[in-house]
């Protein structure tokens, strides 16, 4: 799955399409909770504001909990009585047959009383399972971790500073499917109009990275098609880690299994020994030096 998109920031709004709504929950009227950080002068990134549905306060007791139940009429219902019962709230969940008639896997994002509680609330389970307890018949096995949300908001590494923390915004509500950057960054934020941005979805954690690149970046998107095959990733692209050209994000989908394959790379030229024009004549050539059906679709300013 595509995890990420492309969009221009237009009258300080960044539009929530049914694409991320429908992905992370970001609904019209709803509010929407965000920090802005600022990356160092290294890199093509300039700034990255990441949106959340629950406060940056809340993190520290949510947790992944994993139920996997019997996939038979009731499990689901007795898996969220359980959780219920240990006064656990559900927030955003999925589910899914793993597998067929035997097997059903419940991924949430949930929010614990307190930090560390999952321990208690697993040996809970264990203790009604030993007892044969008729109210976890249809679970069996529950899993909870920490969430982890926090590796998104890290600000150094072993490497050194990642990014700043800037601010905080307060809560901003969804209204005619835009955020609003101007509320709550307007001060910070007041050069970005007309400026693509990149949106990634962190399904993992159900949090939205926008990420603002600096001026000077020269993105590119390159479309092109590959045998479905071992090998032709890495030769389509051989061409453009050798003249120095940065790879922002790379999809990849089978059109045809074993066929035919598409990529889509966004790129950022900035540093590299080519134009945009120079590119849109050579890679061809290159594609057509391949062995196999290499075919550049397009290319394309962003």
């Amino acid at each position: 799955m595509k995890s990420w998109e492309f969009t221009k920031i237009e009258n300080s709004k960044i539009k929530i399409d049914d694409w991320l709504s429908d992905a992370m929950g970001l609904v019209e009227g709803g509010c929407v909770y965000s920090t802005l950080f600022k990356y160092p002068e290294a890199g093509p990134k300039r700034y990255e504001l990441i949106l959340s549905m629950y406060p940056q306060e809340n993190f520290r007791t949510l947790a992944q909990v994993t139920v996997f139940a019997e996939d038979i009429p009731g499990s689901t219902v007795q898996s969220a009585k359980f959780l219920t019962d240990q006064k656990i709230r559900i927030l955003n969940s999925v589910s899914l047959t793993g597998i067929s008639d035997t097997t059903i896997i419940w991924n949430i994002m949930a929010d614990l009383n307190f930090a560390g509680e999952g321990e208690l609330i697993k040996e809970r389970f264990a203790e009604l399972k030993e007892a044969g307890d008729p109210s976890v018949d249809k679970i069996n096995h529950i899993s909870i971790k920490p969430a982890n949300i926090g590796r998104m908001f890290r600000e150094k590494s072993d490497l050194g500073n990642l990014k700043t923390e800037l601010r905080k915004g307060a809560p901003v509500t969804i209204k005619d499917g835009t955020f609003d950057l101007s509320t709550e960054y307007g001060d910070i934020l007041n050069d970005v109009e007309g400026q693509e941005v990149m949106i990634t979805l962190d399904p993992g954690s159900w949090l939205v990275s926008i990420v603002f690149f600096k001026p000077n970046t020269d993105l590119v998107k390159i479309n092109m098609n590959v045998p479905d095959c071992m090998g032709s990733i890495d030769s389509a692209l051989s061409m453009l880690a050798e003249v120095g050209i940065n790879l922002i994000s790379v999809f990849t989908k089978v059109m045809i299994s074993y066929q035919t394959m598409d990529i889509e790379v966004v790129a950022d030229l900035k540093d590299s020994r080519i134009t945009i024009d120079e590119l849109k004549a050579k890679l061809p050539e290159h594609l057509s030096k391949q062995n196999g059906v290499f075919e550049l679709k397009g290319i394309v300013s962003l």
